[in-house]
């Protein structure tokens, strides 16, 4: 079965997601993940890409970049930062061969809708998995930056400074947010979004990027039809 065209769009966030090959782990320890977030800054920032968002986990990768008006940008930003990531741990190891997965994953998402839920979604990624009990004792993720504790890089996402005109308001607004935790629905909605490579969105959103792009990309009930003249996949 052939896969399922990538769908990246210029200036909107995309929720990313690449793996370990195997699902091995590839932060082995603290300068590894500080050397992925160097070169995170410094390609996405050659490569004129925002991120909104990040969280390093033991064997994964969680962003949310958004690219410019040149959208094959985010693909070299991937497999830079995966190629860099495995020199490094090659040499060290003395080892050859991939630590990665071939193909990472990605979503588009809608920014009204769904961008801070996603942030937190990413955010809140350490908890799910019961590395910590709080976003803040974590500190391979960008809520710090977010919460001013460290040196923040990140770009502010439009949904984020939405949340009120004052930082030290949307912060706590922020903080309250994520507090609240996650929703089982939503929770479904973000993670199969950006496993099956469909977009974080309501009805809407999915009609006009299907229209833009000319063919279905969701998941469909029999006898939908598809809009732009595409196939359904």
């Amino acid at each position: 079965m052939p896969r399922m065209a990538r769908v990246v769009l210029p200036h909107i966030p995309h929720h990313v997601v690449q793996r370990g090959h195997n699902r091995q782990v590839v932060f082995a320890g603290q300068e590894d993940y500080e050397r992925y977030l160097e070169d995170l800054r410094e390609l996405s920032a050659e490569l004129d890409i925002r991120v909104y968002a990040s969280c390093l986990m033991t064997n994964h990768v969680h962003l949310l970049l958004g690219p410019g008006e040149e959208t094959a940008a985010m693909g070299r930003l991937m497999q830079a930062l995966a190629a860099r990531a495995t020199r490094y741990r090659n040499r060290l190891e003395g080892r050859s061969g991939t630590l990665w997965e071939g193909r990472y994953k990605s979503s588009p998402v809608q920014t009204d809708t769904y961008l801070v839920a996603c942030t937190r979604y990413v955010e809140l990624n350490p908890v799910r998995a019961g590395m910590v009990s709080a976003p803040e004792d974590y500190p391979w993720s960008s809520y710090l930056q977010r919460m001013g504790e460290v040196e923040c890089w990140i770009d502010l996402d439009p949904a984020y400074l939405g949340l009120a005109a004052d930082e030290a308001e949307r912060r706590e607004r922020y903080a309250r947010f994520v507090e609240r935790g996650i929703p089982d629905k939503e929770l479904l909605l973000l993670r199969e979004a950006v496993q099956r490579g469909q977009l974080t969105g309501d009805p809407r959103f999915v009609e006009e990027v299907e229209q833009i792009i000319g063919w279905c990309i969701e998941r469909r009930r029999p006898g939908r039809p598809c809009r732009g003249g595409g196939e359904r996949k």
